[in-house]
């Protein structure tokens, strides 16, 4: 299975789930990218407070709690997407092209600075 068709069905799960409880009508784009921002930030409550080491070596609990509010976040994502009919594979591709143009390997490699600062 491709990673496409996996993410189709999973799409397909999430509609269905909002269809089954009605609650298409709280779906709109700018709830769902409310509702995404809220778990990004629970994502990084997370990891606020650790040290770049540790953040390398979660507990079991802080493993759980990041696995639940990465799919959280994933889930909101798929759930926008099939909303505002945007295939995110595909987005995605296409994004990863536009980041090898802006940040071509032999001129930022080790560099974390921001595409404008690398323009001539």
């Amino acid at each position: 299975m491709t990673e496409s068709e996996t993410i189709n069905q999973l799409t397909l799960q999430l509609r269905d789930y909002a269809e089954q409880r009605e609650w298409q009508q709280f779906h709109s784009p700018k709830n769902l990218a409310m509702a995404l921002s809220v778990e990004a930030s629970e994502l990084v409550e997370i990891f606020q407070w650790l040290t770049e080491e540790q953040s390398y070596s979660l507990t079991d609990e802080q493993r759980q709690q990041t696995e639940h509010e990465m799919a959280d976040i994933f889930l909101y994502l798929l759930r926008m997407a099939d909303r505002v009919d945007i295939d995110l594979v595909d987005a995605a591709k296409k994004k990863i092209l536009i980041n090898e143009e802006r940040y071509p390997a032999e001129k930022v490699r080790g560099s974390a600075k921001k595409y404008t600062a690398y323009e001539d």
